[in-house]
Parts: C-alpha cells; sequence; structure tokens
C-alpha cells in the first residue's frame, strides 16, 4: 500500500521540475514545501492532462466514489488489479485520472519499523484516480486515491504492495485521454528504475510531525 510519502524538495526544484516535464509555470496555492511527512487526509500535488495541455492542482488524499460510503475519510489507495472493475473506481479510471507527485514514500517492515523508499531520480509521479463527490449542501470534495500494484522483489521484503510509480513513456499513457483500458494496463507495473531505502524515525507515525529529522537515517531496530 502507501500511507505515507515525502516531497521534500524546495519550491523551486519543484517549479523547475514541473515546467521541464509539463510546461506548467506556477505552482498552486496552499501546499508548504517541503513536506516532509504527506499524510491521508492532506492536499497532495496532482497533475491532469485534457490531451493537449497539463494542469496542476491540489486534491484531498482520500478518494470518494460519487455515490455516499459510510468511511468519509475515503480510499487512499486503489489497487491496480482491479481498478477497472470495482464500481467505486471504474469511472474514475476511465475517464479521471491524475498523477501524485513525489520524491519518495514511506513504508513499515515487519518489526515496525518506518523505511523512506526513494527511486533512482529526485520527483517523481505516482499514478492516481480523482472524483469530485458533491454533497447534499451543495459542498465539492475534490479528492484522490494512489494505484498500488504488486511490490518489486526489491521492496518486497519490506511489504507487498507498492504505488504504482509512472516514468516518462508511462506517465504519458496515464494521462492520454484517449487510452482504452488495455492500454492503461500497461502503466500499471511495479517501477522498473533502481530503488533504495533506508529506516527513519518512528515520529514518521505521527501525521502531525513534519520536519526535516523525519527523513533522516536511523539504525535498524534490530541492529
Amino acid at each position: 500500500m502507501c500511507g505515507r510519502f515525502t516531497i521534500a524538495v524546495e519550491k523551486d526544484e519543484l517549479q523547475e521540475y514541473i515546467s521541464n516535464h509539463y510546461e506548467i509555470n506556477f505552482l498552486p496555492l496552499g501546499f508548504e514545501l517541503p513536506n516532509f511527512n504527506v499524510s491521508p487526509g492532506n492536499n497532495v500535488i496532482s497533475i491532469i492532462s485534457d490531451g493537449k495541455m497539463y494542469w496542476i492542482g491540489l486534491l484531498k488524499w482520500g478518494y470518494l466514489p460519487p455515490f455516499p460510503i459510510k468511511d468519509r475519510n475515503g480510499f487512499i489507495n486503489a489497487r491496480a488489479e482491479t481498478l477497472f472493475d470495482k464500481p467505486s473506481f471504474k469511472t474514475a479510471a476511465l475517464k479521471q485520472r491524475c498523477i501524485i507527485l513525489a520524491d519518495g514514500y514511506y513504508e513499515w517492515n515487519k518489526d515496525k519499523q518506518p523505511m523512506r523508499i526513494l527511486t533512482d531520480g529526485s520527483l517523481f509521479g505516482m499514478a492516481g484516480i480523482w472524483n469530485t463527490f458533491i454533497e447534499e449542501d451543495g459542498r465539492k470534495t475534490h479528492s484522490v486515491a494512489i494505484i498500488t500494484t504488486t511490490a518489486k522483489e526489491s521492496i518486497s521484503v519490506v511489504h507487498n504492495r507498492m504505488p504504482v510509480i509512472l516514468n516518462n513513456d508511462t506517465e504519458k499513457i496515464w494521462l492520454n485521454p484517449q487510452m482504452n483500458i488495455e492500454g492503461l494496463k500497461t502503466a500499471l507495473q511495479p517501477y522498473q528504475g533502481e530503488m533504495d531505502m533506508y529506516p527513519v524515525s518512528n515520529e514518521v507515525n505521527y501525521s502531525k510531525n513534519n520536519y526535516q529529522a523525519l527523513i533522516k537515517k536511523q539504525s535498524p531496530k534490530n541492529a
């Protein structure tokens, strides 16, 4: 799964990244950087495309489907294997796809030690789906879920699931509004590049904690 992540970069670095990758020349308002502990319920930086241009904005992490559900926190993840079958996700998977920007994510091993997991690059996009839920009083909630897949072998020692991390080619597939289901499924694979991970402080467990020491390498519990 993916229950926490980081976007531990300064605004200048993020601006340069979105300018180079998406030709977007502004950052969304209301998002503080760097962010060392992005948690469910937070707003996350998301990219969508209409097939001609890319757009950036903030979506609440905790996907609400078109129909009411008991848990108003929503779904933080959606499994790639059932994405196009489940009523909660199918319409969004076909019509409302996005990517969520990050530079690492957290996972907990069997000893409940939090690990920070990185790619061979800096910033990257995770596949997501979004929806706008309209309350009875007309209020709108724009929400998002991160797509997960089977973890690659090097990550499976920590957890058997991982977010779908996209590269330049699979981002174009995932954000293409004309892509069919079979094409989209080709993008929903474990990350093929090199990945690294290291233990971090248990302070990550508390969602209100958000400071640079959270990403500092720690000694493993059983070292």
